[in-house]
């Protein structure tokens, strides 16, 4: 595919578990390292979670593929959308 079918979007983590899943989401997070343009995380301590945001410029195929080896870990959530539109560089 090409970066005409590239899409700007994000993906949204909740990690409940970050003892048990910190060394694999960050192994997922590099592999998948040229997809993301921006990442942010957060501790959220009143609720014993962290939150992490990305954006990422991906296909859809290339943001199924990220997702669903996100969400084979136990331990966390996540979601993810891409915006409607192609925009050119």
């Amino acid at each position: 595919m090409s970066d005409e079918d590239k899409r700007l979007g994000f993906v949204s983590i909740i990690v409940e578990n970050r003892r048990r899943v910190s060394a694999e989401l960050n192994a997922i997070l590099s592999e998948f390292g040229e997809l993301i343009v921006a990442r942010m995380g957060l501790p959220y301590e009143k609720r014993h979670c962290s939150v992490i945001t990305l954006i990422v410029d991906a296909t859809t195929d290339e943001l199924g593929a990220f997702t669903g080896k996100l969400g084979m870990l136990k331990g966390l959530s996540v979601k993810s959308a891409l915006g409607k539109s192609r925009q050119s560089g």
